[in-house]
């Protein structure tokens, strides 16, 4: 499963397992969802530390290809630029 698929499914059932516990207990739903948000992003914190750095690692393998691919595009372009005879291509 990709990484940040998991992570963002863990980090709602988080959410939702907090707000679960929290559904009981007589307080305004708005005051409930901002304690649920708040635990919630604690919580994963610590409990989804693995999960959050595969994601990075994932996203940072990603962003290193996008980088060395563009690089290949921009030097292939500039050997266009760079006709000698000075023709438009």
């Amino acid at each position: 499963m990709n990484h940040t698929i998991k992570y963002t499914l863990g980090r709602i059932g988080l959410f939702l397992a907090v707000l679960l516990v929290l559904w009981p207990v007589p307080m305004n739903v708005l005051v409930k969802l901002m304690i649920a948000v708040a635990a919630s992003a604690g919580l994963a914190f610590w409990l989804l530390r693995r999960w959050r750095d595969e994601m990075a690692g994932q996203l940072a393998t990603v962003a290193g290809r996008r980088k060395s691919e563009r690089q290949r595009l921009r030097a292939a372009l500039a050997g266009e630029d760079d006709d000698p005879a000075g023709t438009p291509q």
